[in-house]
């Protein structure tokens, strides 16, 4: 029989028909089943149709008629309507659990499938029979029902039943039936052995839930969690190496003990404790048992570091580092689970008790205290934990102990006034001011011998003069300028005009004899007329003094500026203005004029006089003279002269407060010949300007310059030789600063007018006779010759200046400083290399290698005479790299010249060959200075920081007239910044060449290294601007002048970076104390528009530098609605208000 109606004449099996060829008998042979006969099909249907009929004469005529494969099919039709419906929804449940189930057994199939058949029956069946009969054969019927059959039957089931196979039956119960409860198994070692549950109840929920991204609470809490590490117990490696890496399993149980119950040990410990009729353990036990037993490793390690450092300090008691290590690493401790953590709890939600670890800290330095009672270092560990939750004014009990005990110690003088210094609650700036006399008078009784208690440490005159130049900073930030230079011009007359039968004395002597030279009310260094004290002292031997014609009225008139010129803008800002007008006119004391006819009566601000009392217990001595001229170049710097003069480590950061750090000091169009004012970010006297604004001028009105000047007339005769020099060169540069600044600022008829009084200066400094044959003079002369735009007069100058210096050649280091500058800014006028072998600058540094006098620029320059100097190059430089150790006079002088002579030689190189063998010999020179600053060389250090800044500026040059790859310039960059991390010049230049990237991650990287190996906070201050930039890029290119943002950058979360670092950069210690940092930050917080956290942010400021009157001024500028209340917190802290608000509104009113 076919299977198919349209083939019912295909012929049967056997038989072939005369008419089909054998291709077509194949081809139709696949339709055709064998075990098929019609008269079992034909038998089967007869007897469904006589149980049809059957069933229907029992069933009442207007009953719905139900087909089912159930035994019980007669008796379901006589049920009442309700439990029908009852059945109907069990049936939903069952089917809703049975979709999930795939190991259905067969009866439970049969049930679903009559089940299904009663609601498809109820659905859509009709009243008549013949339609009925036609659905039969699609549904299971019972063998019972059929009666008189005896073959085989079959059945059609649609839905396989995995356990037919798996049991080997269709009885289902010969199927087990189990609800699995987790996914253990008895008798199997958790530890070893593990079953996978293809279709485990967890894993299906789980598959059915959504993913976990990584910043929900879930994601937080497994980021978070403790991980404990995989150690095998046998730490010994195989003896030789392996194509593969054996992997050992971590096994901490042991095999389980015998007993009654568990004879053999085959029972885990669950099945143990059932057979024992005991309950399971309960679930947090079990929890910590498996945490205790996966981190027993790691516990292990720290329980036998613990014991190591017990048993170090147990020994050795009075090793103090031991001591510190031992707590440090209670932070280590606490820091991940382990047996020394608090409990459970605090272990899952790693919330740890600060307040113990400090305890335990504290506990740690009082019983290392007691093995050391004279070590600063534990006390001062102790002090700062204590800080952490005493009161102020316990703590600063503790600190006047620990002075008392040791008042022979400078560092901790220095850290007890910056304690005091930025404590807000108790700061008042008399108090401060006090407490800085007192150590300053201290220290100078036990350098003296008068406190014979405590012996002079070794460093302690260096330490005095930081801690001097620290307190008239600190005056100067609170606004008391008047008293800063007070204090400068009575230590230059304390030191360099002391009388010769005073200076045996003890410092106290000396200060009672200086007194009545301060109040006798004759001029002092820096005003007109100033002979010094030892003049004085003579003078009154003598029997008086020489009176002093008055000066010229004209000159004494001074134009005063008018200081509100608008009206009409708010109090604020017409406060400001005044106010910062006020700081750069009036930052000199005032001192009654004897040739006027006043008294101290005629004083406007009494602030404005100082006192003696205010300056004389903080007078020093000073013996070295190094130390003396060090002391004259801070002066220098602290009123704005450029001097190169460092402030010291020690409280650089709390001066820093000018944000003039990032801007580079250099005229724009000269990469090489940079000229950078040293010391950016300490204001000079007189600058109180904005953030936005930065510093506007460089110089002081007329009285201030007046000032400088006299202050140089005054001092020059002091000196001789190289420091005589060197003050004629700081006074010449700071006039070149003044001319530079005039060319940023684009203000012509200044420049003008400024330029003339440069160039007279510096004739008048080459017109005296010491100074004719001054190379650095004539130097600086040519160069600002060069910047006015005069560069004939500015080559005759040099052409000059190099005639002057006679045959020595290479081997005279005025002569190459002054033939690699001259160089330099010939080469710069160059553009491009084509051509630069006949230009001007390759003939001076070719003459510069020979030996006859110098000759001017004829334009032509011999082949023979390139070679000739390239040699003598090479045999000079390695001349001088082969030089022993010398003298540290001698080194310093020897390093100046070996920078000039690379300068040039690179220089030539780069002319005549490119920029590839230049590029080598820094190389060359930088390995061969890096083994000497291993060696502990000083000198090697400077040269190689100046001769890095001399390679990357000729890098940059490079870069600007020819294509070149960044990739050098950067290299050479992060090399140097690795080693001098505190280099500013160094960071400008970096963050420069990286502004032009546009991938910010290697920076980014490398900042983050930089930080974390160094404690300088200029990595920090130049992370902050490069991303500053680099969110001001991103912002331009986004948005346009229609308010339209375009999302061309994938750049997201700039702000959050940024505030991340200014958290991170001042939670450091330098950092949290230095008011340039605070000021940027709430800078840039006012900038995202949020005033109401930057007001807590200024808040948070004045906690850690209540001193900082620029913090002050700038709140003012940002919550204008606030003037009066930061008025009122100046003066209770007793900052230096120059314009009260009363006098503020009678100005007005006028």
């Amino acid at each position: 029989m076919a299977l198919f109606p349209a083939f019912a004449g295909a012929a049967k099996p056997g038989e072939t028909p005369a008419n089909e060829s054998e291709g077509s008998k194949r081809e139709l042979n696949w339709l055709i089943n064998s075990s098929f006969r019609n008269e079992d099909a034909l038998r089967l249907h007869q007897h469904s149709l006589e149980v049809t009929d059957l069933a229907s004469e029992k069933s009442p005529p207007q009953s719905q008629l139900e087909l089912s494969g159930e035994s019980e099919a007669s008796e379901s039709f006589q049920k009442p309507a309700k439990k029908r419906k009852k059945k109907k929804k069990r049936h939903k449940k069952v089917k809703k659990r049975s979709r999930g189930d795939h190991s259905i057994s067969d009866s439970e199939s049969d049930t679903e499938d009559g089940e299904d058949g009663r609601n498809k029956g109820k659905e859509g069946v009709e009243p008549n029979l013949g339609d009925k009969t036609s659905d039969v054969i699609s549904h299971s019927i019972w063998l019972d029902d059929i009666q008189g059959l005896t073959s085989e039957v079959f059945r059609t089931d649609k839905k396989p039943d995995p356990a037919n196979w798996q049991y080997k039956s269709l009885y289902r119960g010969n199927i087990a039936r189990y609800k699995r409860r987790g996914d253990s198994c008895l008798g199997l070692n958790q530890k070893r052995q593990h079953i996978i549950w293809e279709n485990s109840a967890a894993e299906k929920k789980r598959s059915h839930g959504r993913p976990q991204r990584y910043f929900t609470k879930d994601g937080l809490k497994f980021l978070n969690m403790d991980s404990c590490p995989v150690r095998s117990k046998s730490q010994g490696s195989p003896s030789c190496s392996s194509s593969w890496i054996p992997v050992s399993q971590l096994d901490t149980d042991d095999d389980p003990a015998t007993n009654s119950v568990n004879p053999l040990g085959i029972y885990d410990p669950s099945t143990t404790l059932w057979l024992q009729g005991k309950g399971p353990p309960e679930p947090d036990t079990l929890k910590q048992e498996e945490r205790q037993v996966i981190c027993e490793s790691e516990n292990s390690g720290l329980m036998s570091k613990v014991g190591e450092y017990n048993k170090k300090v147990r020994e050795n008691p009075t090793d103090v580092k031991t001591w510190m290590d031992f707590v440090s690493f209670q932070d280590e401790l606490m820091r991940g689970p382990s047996c020394y953590s608090i409990n459970e709890g605090e272990q899952e939600k790693r919330k740890k008790s600060f307040r113990l670890v400090l305890e335990k800290k504290l506990a740690i330095l009082e019983k290392a205290i007691e093995s050391n009672p004279n070590n600063v270092d534990l006390k001062l560990a102790r002090l700062k934990l204590c800080t952490e939750f005493w009161e102020p004014s316990a703590v600063i009990k503790e600190w006047q102990k620990l002075v008392f005990l040791h008042p022979n110690n400078p560092a901790l003088w220095q850290k007890y006034l910056l304690f005091c210094q930025s404590q807000f609650s108790t700061f008042v700036v008399s108090k401060v001011h006090a407490l800085y006399g007192k150590c300053l008078s201290t220290l100078s009784a036990v350098q003296d011998g008068s406190m014979v208690s405590h012996p002079v440490l070794p460093g302690t005159e260096e330490a005095m003069l930081a801690i001097y130049l620290q307190q008239c900073h600190f005056l100067r930030q609170a606004g008391h300028t008047e008293k800063a230079v007070s204090l400068f011009q009575a230590l230059m007359d304390f030191t360099f005009f002391k009388p010769d039968n005073v200076k045996d004395l003890p410092t106290r002597g000396q200060v009672e004899f200086f007194e009545p030279f301060w109040d006798s009310g004759e001029p002092r260094i820096g005003e007109r007329g100033a002979k010094g004290w030892k003049a004085w002292m003579h003078q009154q031997e003598k029997g008086g003094w020489i009176a002093i014609n008055p000066p010229d009225e004209e000159e004494e008139d001074l134009e005063e500026e008018e200081e509100i010129k608008d009206k009409s803008l708010p109090k604020w800002q017409n406060w400001l203005r005044v106010e910062r007008s006020r700081e750069g006119r009036h930052w000199l004391p005032w001192r009654p004029d004897k040739t006027k006819k006043q008294t101290e009566e005629d004083c406007e601000d009494p602030e404005r006089q100082v006192l003696f009392d205010d300056l004389g217990p903080s007078l020093i001595k000073m013996s070295n003279p190094d130390l003396q001229f060090q002391a004259l170049c801070s002066f220098l710097q602290f009123l704005g002269v450029p001097c190169g003069c460092q402030l010291l480590p020690s409280f650089l950061y709390i001066a820093m407060d000018e944000n003039n750090i990032f801007g580079h000091g250099q005229h724009k169009q000269s990469p090489l010949t940079s000229f950078d004012l040293p010391l950016s970010g300490v204001s000079s006297i007189g600058q109180m300007d904005s953030v936005t604004q930065g510093r506007k001028r460089v110089g002081h009105p007329k009285e201030g310059e007046e000032f400088i000047q006299n202050f140089f007339h005054t001092m020059l005769p002091h000196f001789s030789g190289e420091k005589k020099s060197k003050l004629y060169t700081y006074w010449l540069q700071y006039e070149i600063a003044k001319v530079i600044q005039c060319l940023k600022t684009g203000n012509k008829k200044k420049l003008k007018s400024q330029g003339k009084k440069s160039k007279k200066l510096a004739k008048n400094l080459l017109k005296a006779q010491e100074n004719r044959n001054n190379l650095s003079l004539w130097q600086l002369y040519g160069y600002l010759e060069w910047l006015l735009g005069n560069m004939e007069d500015a080559r005759k100058v040099f052409d000059m200046a190099l005639g002057m210096a006679g045959t020595a050649g290479v081997s005279n280091p005025q002569f190459c400083a002054i033939s690699l500058l001259y160089a330099e800014l010939e080469a710069e006028l160059l553009g491009s290399l084509e051509g630069a072998l006949e230009s001007r600058a390759a003939h001076i540094l070719t003459r510069l290698t020979e030996k006859g006098p110098y000759a001017p620029y004829s334009g032509q320059i011999l082949s023979v005479s390139i070679l000739k100097a390239r040699r003598t190059y090479e045999h000079a430089l390695q001349d001088y790299l082969n030089k022993s150790s010398a003298p540290d006079q001698e080194q310093a002088c020897t390093s100046r010249h070996l920078i000039s002579l690379v300068g040039c030689f690179t220089l030539f190189q780069y002319i005549t060959l490119g920029i590839d063998s230049a590029v080598l010999i820094y190389r060359q020179v930088c390995e061969k200075l890096q083994g000497e600053r291993l060696g502990g060389s000083q000198a090697s250090t400077t040269a190689l920081e100046a001769l890095t800044l001399m390679h990357a500026s000729l890098l940059r040059y490079h870069m600007k007239t020819s294509v070149y790859p960044l990739r050098p310039l950067r290299e050479a960059l992060l090399e140097a910044l690795k080693v001098y991390p505190s280099n500013q010049s160094l960071w400008r230049a970096y963050i420069q060449v990286q502004s032009k990237s546009h991938n910010a991650s290697q920076a980014r990287r490398f900042f983050d290294g930089v930080t974390r190996t160094t404690k300088s906070l200029e990595p920090w201050l130049f992370a902050i601007q490069t991303e500053l930039m680099r969110k001001k890029l991103v912002e331009s290119v986004q948005r346009v002048a229609t308010g339209d943002v375009y999302a061309t950058f994938p750049e997201t979360g700039l702000t959050n970076r940024i505030k991340a670092l200014f958290e991170r950069a001042i939670e450091t210690d330098n950092g949290a104390h230095c008011p340039l940092l605070w000021r940027l930050y709430i800078y840039f917080m006012i900038s995202l528009g949020d005033k109401e956290k930057s007001k807590g942010l200024f808040y948070r400021a004045l906690q850690n530098c209540p001193w900082a009157k620029v913090l002050y001024m700038d709140a003012i500028e940002y919550f204008p609605d606030m003037l009066q209340e930061i008025l009122d917190l100046m003066t209770e802290k007793e900052l230096r208000v120059r314009v009260p608000i009363e006098e503020l509104e009678l100005l007005l009113e006028d």
